[in-house]
């Protein structure tokens, strides 16, 4: 099941914050692609490295929610974000938004932090700040339609369910990474997961603070 799109005739604004966020990702991953190994080493967030030198490494935690590890990721992430954001910046606002986004990749990296104490892998992707964009979508609109892939076919489906079964395979996928004996690197589940639960306790907050 894939999501390609939504259901956006109730948007009000044009997602400027939401645009902006995805050219500067495009445009820092090309930088990163130019820049190699030796760029990634010291603008993504190691866990070990950040714990000896907070106030030096304190950057990556921003510089990492703007890195990928690949086509296939940083395409699959501006995908969701292109869909679901537009929708959550139309409900707080493009400046609450922007402080939501980046609370949330913050939140994420903190939550990935808490399981990788020791690890010295570099942790990168938007895919914490987005994971809270979805969580903050299905809780101010959990019945809106979206349209997915589901096997040959295209079909849409409740917000809820889509965002619902994404979250539990996150929450499955990162009880399997606890139980892991070693640190490989691969999907940070912990992040996705933690990024979602503030994501959608923080839309709870500003949810009822919106004048529309």
């Amino acid at each position: 099941m894939f999501p390609i799109g939504d259901d956006n005739t109730s948007r009000r604004t044009l997602p400027v914050v939401t645009y902006a966020l995805i050219a500067l990702n495009i445009l820092f991953f090309f930088i990163e692609l130019s820049g190699g190994d030796a760029f990634i080493e010291t603008w993504a967030f190691v866990p070990s490295r950040f714990l000896a030198n907070p106030g030096g490494d304190f950057i990556t935690i921003f510089t990492s929610m703007f890195m990928h590890g690949g086509w296939l990721h940083i395409g699959g992430n501006m995908l969701y974000l292109w869909i679901f954001g537009d929708n959550v910046e139309d409900r707080f606002g493009h400046f609450r938004y922007l402080v939501f986004y980046l609370f949330c990749g913050i939140a994420a990296t903190f939550a990935q932090l808490a399981f990788s104490l020791d690890s010295s892998i570099p942790n990168l992707g938007a895919s914490g700040a987005i994971a809270g964009v979805l969580g903050a979508y299905v809780l101010l609109f959990p019945q809106r339609q979206v349209t997915v892939i589901l096997g040959y076919g295209i079909t849409r489906m409740p917000a809820l369910i889509v965002i619902g079964l994404w979250f539990v395979l996150q929450l499955f996928s990162g009880i399997g990474s606890i139980a892991a004996t070693t640190d490989t690197g691969g999907v940070a589940y912990m992040a996705h997961i933690g990024g979602f639960i503030f994501g959608v306790a923080l839309a709870f907050i500003l949810r009822g603070s919106r004048v529309a």
